[in-house]
């Protein structure tokens, strides 16, 4: 990796780490060696229909030759969109539901609520559903909110139901049955009786996957489960024996969406928390990097070829969410806070109806791709654009992808003469468009919770990360960007700095005035037990095993919780005293009031995220070349107008050297692009720092 140095790993047991980020386009592969400290990041093409084949190619592009596959890998880290895919292609064929009598409907009546935007629901369509009507069947047996039991499960009866199911056509059984989060009795006696009878189907039940009251979240995240588990389970399982055949020592972890790492066995189990386990990565990266740079607050994008991901993070520390939609369906399970929008390099540019200008959410993908590809796309894309414009060089990514401007430009022009501009004004247009989307996908995670984000320094990072990111910033009144080394690669990074993470939760209703604070304290202390042994089975001694308790909390006669953490530092009797406590002082924060002294509290939820610190790499101060780095060339950007830009090597940048804009600085799969009102300087860690020049001016 350009500019980067590994001083050690700590606990490191000197072999080759690997971390595999595979995404729609593109692999992404960051190798640390523990003997060297060599760290090299490389790119490989992603193969959609069988992951496995991409991560095995990707492992064969860095480890010297198949016999020293044993001697040199070490770890296999693994981050991945699959999941995310599954959902947003709407590959739902095959999906069969069970449900308690007389809940037939749960899914088709789902939620009051209509979505921002639409005002009301005369404008809302709903969404395809994730299992059609003919495909749901009741099955006999009901329990009480308690857990108590009133009905048995019939056994027959619910054998009838699944081969109902299965001769409609469905391979993946999800079950949920009312009050489940209380006793796991009656679907685990279900599963078991579907394992008998039908080996070959894929089950998931809810008290597994999401052990909470709301049946029809819990039903939503169960169905995503199983949904994704048969792809999911059969590309880890191949990927892993395909390994283990080659390193029987090289274990191989996978990212959660709460950017935690586990096994691939435990990952195949409920594949639900793979759902975007590589943006989730890459914010770890981001956070790893900034930390080195001195800025405590940021906000992440990661722009790649179809979506932009947007996140917050306070204090070194992202933000965390318990719920989650995945295009439209709601899905509860513990991930990173992140906000996607449609504006990528891939995106494309188009004329509605109304002879608007408009950009994505439709992309070209990596087949055909941008026209600029000459590999069969007709659509003018974000990067035609940028390519038109000489924001970016003729070849990507070492020049493995070598860019065709001509057929970009008569795109351009074309599409210029529906709109009476130029094709330089269209493809500024465009770009500007893209950036404005990113832009609006910044404000959710930061206007919209009452934070200003010009108070941010915002970490680019992505394919195209550079290419909008003064854009964006600019927008937003941002002065500060950042750009970590190699940026295309900072998923993959991001693996690299992990720890194994694993999530528990409890539903126990409980009012503060009639509460016992023992019985409180049994459950966490029973969900923190379950937790050291999960990450202890991962390989994690227990002296590095953190654990953190949360309390999901309410107003009594409130519909949504909020969540309070206890601090590390108190014993075990002031634990429950505090959430009730800090409850009314985290509501007012979220929501301005509180009425402590007023109004009883509910705890709703307890949670135990149980961490265990993994071996990472340290990274060293290397303040590169010896002499400040030179323009390599210089090339007609357009801005304004047509302007001679200098371009640079950004390995050949030297540290604290600053180069004014307007500048191009390219390297192996990223471009970052430096208008005129700002400039750059390389720290010591080989971060670009981008600031107006108008700060320069100041001090």
């Amino acid at each position: 990796m350009d500019n980067i140095s590994i001083k050690w790993i700590f606990g490191g047991n000197m072999g080759k780490r690997l971390a595999i980020d595979t995404g729609g386009t593109f692999t992404d592969i960051i190798s640390i060696d523990e003997v060297t400290g060599e760290m090299i990041a490389l790119k490989t093409s992603s193969t959609p229909k069988n992951p496995s084949v991409g991560l095995l190619k990707s492992i064969e592009k860095v480890v010297d030759n198949e016999d020293n596959f044993s001697s040199q890998l070490e770890t296999v880290l693994h981050g991945s969109t699959v999941a995310t895919n599954a959902v947003l292609e709407h590959k739902f064929d095959g999906l069969g539901l069970l449900v308690t009598k007389g809940f037939r409907h749960m899914i088709e009546i789902a939620r009051q609520s209509v979505p921002d935007g639409y005002g009301n629901s005369f404008f809302w369509v709903k969404p395809p559903r994730l299992v059609p009507l003919h495909m749901v069947r009741e099955v006999a047996g009901r329990l009480l909110y308690d857990g108590s039991e009133i009905e048995a499960i019939d056994e027959k009866q619910t054998v009838d139901a699944v081969r109902e199911l299965v001769e409609d056509g469905a391979s993946c059984i999800a079950v949920c049955l009312l009050h489940s989060y209380a006793n796991a009795a009656h679907e685990q006696h279900i599963q078991s009786i579907i394992s008998d009878n039908f080996p070959e189907l894929f089950v998931s039940i809810s008290s597994e996957v999401l052990p909470e009251y709301r049946e029809y979240e819990r039903a939503m995240t169960t169905l995503v489960d199983v949904m994704v588990k048969p792809y999911c389970q059969t590309y880890l399982q191949h990927a892993a024996d395909s390994i283990a055949n080659k390193s029987k020592k090289a274990p191989f972890l996978i990212m959660q969406s709460s950017g935690g790492v586990v096994k691939h066995s435990t990952a195949s189990k409920r594949p639900v928390t793979m759902l975007l386990s590589g943006p989730a990565a890459g914010i770890l990266g981001a956070v790893h990097m900034a930390k080195l740079a001195g800025f405590d607050d940021i906000l992440t994008s990661d722009v790649g070829g179809t979506s932009t991901d947007v996140s917050i993070v306070e204090k070194q520390t992202p933000m965390y969410t318990s719920s989650s939609m995945v295009e439209s369906y709601p899905v509860k399970t513990p991930m990173l806070d992140i906000v996607t929008v449609g504006s990528g390099g891939g995106s494309i540019a188009w004329t509605d109806d109304y002879g608007n200008l408009k950009v994505g959410p439709q992309s070209a993908g990596a087949d055909p791709g941008p026209i600029c590809y000459g590999k069969g796309g007709t659509e003018p894309t974000v990067t035609d654009a940028a390519l038109v414009l000489g924001r970016l060089p003729q070849k990507l990514i070492g020049g493995e992808i070598r860019l065709n401007i001509d057929d970009a430009r008569d795109a351009f022009k074309k599409l210029g003469k529906e709109h009476e501009m130029t094709p330089e004004k269209i493809a500024s247009g465009v770009l500007e468009l893209a950036a404005i989307s990113q832009v609006f996908g910044i404000r959710q995670v930061t206007t919209t919770r009452g934070r200003d984000p010009s108070k941010y320094a915002m970490v680019a990072f992505g394919g195209a990360g550079g290419l909008f990111a003064t854009e964006v910033a600019d927008f937003l009144n941002i002065n500060t960007i950042l750009s970590p080394p190699n940026p295309g690669n900072l998923c993959a990074l991001g693996l690299h700095v992990s720890d194994v993470r694993r999530d528990y939760i409890r539903t126990m209703v409980r009012k503060q005035s009639s509460a016992d604070d023992n019985e409180i304290l049994d459950w966490w202390r029973e969900l923190a037990d379950q937790g050291i042994t999960d990450i202890g089975a991962e390989g994690i001694s227990k002296e590095r095993i953190k654990l953190v308790y949360v309390a999901d909390m309410r107003y009594l006669g409130e519909g949504h919780e909020v969540q309070v953490t206890v601090p590390n530092n108190l014993g075990k009797s002031e634990m429950v005293q505090f959430v009730w406590k800090e409850f009314h002082n985290v509501h007012d924060a979220t929501f301005g009031f509180h009425y402590e002294g007023e109004q009883d509290v509910e705890i709703v939820n307890l949670r135990v995220q149980a961490i265990g610190e993994q071996y990472r790499p340290e990274i060293g101060i290397n303040k590169g070349p010896k002499t400040p780095a030179k323009k390599i060339d210089t090339r007609l950007t357009y801005w304004d107008s047509w302007v001679e830009s200098p371009i640079f090597e950004r390995a050949d940048l030297q540290s604290y050297q600053e180069i004014m804009g307007p500048a191009i600085i390219e390297e192996y799969g990223s471009t970052i692009v430096v208008p005129s009102k700002w400039f750059v300087r390389r720290d010591d860690y080989g971060n670009l720092i981008m600031r107006k020049k108008n700060q320069l001016e100041s001090k």
